[in-house]
């Protein structure tokens, strides 16, 4: 039996958590057994995870890196807590270069691996991505950028994209109290974007482009599903009241049931500005939804969206979005629906949560045998 320790920060934003979740739950059950360690027990998803019966282990596994000293001591100390729990192997869900948790695994005698989950490399943290990469056992990456960028020549790196619950996110039956909730009627054609509401997936980009097509095409509704209570949530509702666009641009707020919205749409847009992703999931779920799906051509959308340019737009560009996007607003609901199922079968055959999961139990037994 191996033990896996997955480790994560918190479980305040859920999508890192969700996906740690479903893998730690899909890991087979006769040759895996998951742990979680976490700083917190705040976040409403922490409350699914412990309703998981996965093991959860709360307490600070990160120290600071200065004085050294003080680095030395916090790690010892940490590594004692890890050798406590006894995990085979420890993989580290953190999104940042902290490479503290590392040593502490190196000194407790535990192979220590981490998922490398965003674009960020440059800077001020450069020495600290590579200080974190140097002392991993193995890296997992999620899209092909970043094995080009960050790591080249490095021979224990393994590309794992996420992957989505084909069955949870297929199409199924409205449910037409989504639609009142979002003072749409039965009519209306939606487009969809689903993001965590930060600056950096350029939903004003999607805005704008938006603004201009609905007066050719006025039988179209923008759902922007996501926590907006935050500043850049209140600036992208202060443009939609200035632009006088609130009978069409709704907003939903923070949801779970993110397919019982996913169904009423037709088009999926996830407008990311240049910085990049990792692998998005809500990209993955639309398609899975049989959406027809438009991102741009950013890492982690680029891989996903391989052998389709005409879904692609140049990222920041505004006016290059509404190109691609109005050929597929003047497209009949049976025609976008034809492209959808394309991107449904592409989603079955290329991003299943059981291709990751599989993928990520091999990743195992290879740092193992090592």
């Amino acid at each position: 039996m191996i033990k896996v320790l997955f480790n994560i920060p918190n479980f305040d934003t859920a999508g890192s958590g969700k996906a740690l979740l479903n893998l730690a739950m899909g890991l087979d059950k006769k040759n895996y057994e998951a742990h979680i360690a976490c700083l917190h027990n705040r976040g409403a998803f922490f409350e699914v995870v412990k309703e998981s019966g996965i093991p959860v282990h709360v307490f600070d596994y990160l120290s600071p890196a200065r004085p050294i000293h003080k680095l030395v001591i916090n790690s010892w100390k940490v590594s004692r807590l890890f050798k406590q729990i006894q995990p085979n192997i420890i993989h580290s869900f953190h999104y940042g270069a902290d490479y503290t948790e590392a040593l502490a695994a190196k000194m407790a005698g535990i192979p220590w691996v981490f998922t490398k989950k965003n674009m960020s490399w440059g800077g001020a943290s450069a020495r600290a991505w590579k200080l974190r990469s140097a002392l991993a056992k193995g890296i997992i990456v999620q899209n092909t950028d970043m094995m080009v960028e960050f790591y080249p020549h490095q021979k224990n790196v393994q590309l794992i994209p996420r992957g989505v619950n084909i069955e949870k996110f297929r199409p199924q039956a409205m449910d037409s109290s989504i639609r009142e909730k979002m003072h749409t009627e039965l009519n209306d054609r939606i487009i969809i974007c689903v993001a965590n509401f930060v600056p950096v997936k350029g939903i004003e980009l999607l805005l704008r482009a938006f603004n201009i097509l609905i007066s050719r095409y006025p039988n179209w509704k923008l759902w922007l599903v996501g926590d907006d209570v935050n500043e850049y949530g209140k600036k992208l509702k202060s443009w939609v009241n200035e632009n006088n666009l609130l009978a069409k641009v709704i907003f939903s707020g923070k949801q779970s049931n993110i397919v019982s919205y996913l169904n009423h749409a037709e088009i999926f847009v996830l407008p990311t500005l240049d910085k990049g992703e990792g692998s998005p999931v809500a990209m993955l779920e639309a398609m899975a939804n049989g959406k027809v799906v438009i991102g741009s051509a950013v890492p982690g959308i680029k891989d996903q969206l391989k052998g389709y340019p005409n879904q692609l737009f140049i990222p920041g560009n505004w006016e290059d979005l509404k190109t691609k996007l109005e050929v597929f607003m003047k497209s009949t609901s049976s025609e976008n629906q034809q492209l959808g199922i394309q991107f449904s079968e592409l989603a079955k055959r290329n991003f299943s949560i059981e291709n990751e999961i599989s993928k990520h139990e091999q990743f195992y037994q290879t740092i193992l045998s090592v």
